[in-house]
């Protein structure tokens, strides 16, 4: 019996050293996610800090870039003569544009008048002609209508 009793107690002991490396891993486990938290909660504010400072160096780099061309007269000069020379060709541009564009709506409103036109001239000839016919048509029952009367007398 003493074997069983060293046996049961060696179990007892190995149950117990489970429940307490089951205790230290839980432990672990808990650890680790405060530690997971603490890390997320550092990257995220690490990157509410880092969006404005990004923002105030790159509108500081885009404010230098504009300004750097008029620090000297050559190069002042220079940045203005190329604005000009931009003006004008976007100018020209815009001048060749209106141009076509105006030409175009001008032969556009010159086939129209003459495709109306066309067409007036056309229909005043019909009209003309069976006037004409009518004309004839109604002379000819008039003239035959006074033969008769005359034949009648």
């Amino acid at each position: 019996m003493a074997t069983q009793s060293r046996s049961s107690k060696s179990n007892a002991k190995a149950g117990a050293t489970k429940v307490k490396s089951g205790a230290k891993q839980a432990k672990s486990g808990a650890k680790q996610a405060a530690n997971a938290e603490k890390h997320q909660t550092q990257s995220v504010a690490a990157v509410a800090v880092d969006i404005p400072v990004g923002a105030v160096l790159t509108l500081t780099d885009r404010v230098s870039e504009l300004v750097e061309p008029f620090t000297g007269r050559d190069t002042a000069e220079r940045k203005i003569r190329a604005y000009r020379a931009e003006l004008r060709r976007s100018l020209k541009r815009t001048e060749r544009r209106g141009a076509t564009a105006r030409r175009k709506a001008a032969t556009e409103a010159r086939k129209t008048r003459n495709r109306v036109e066309r067409e007036a001239r056309r229909r005043q000839r019909k009209v003309e002609t069976t006037l004409k016919r009518n004309r004839s048509e109604v002379e000819e029952r008039v003239r035959k209508v006074t033969d008769q009367l005359a034949s009648l007398r």
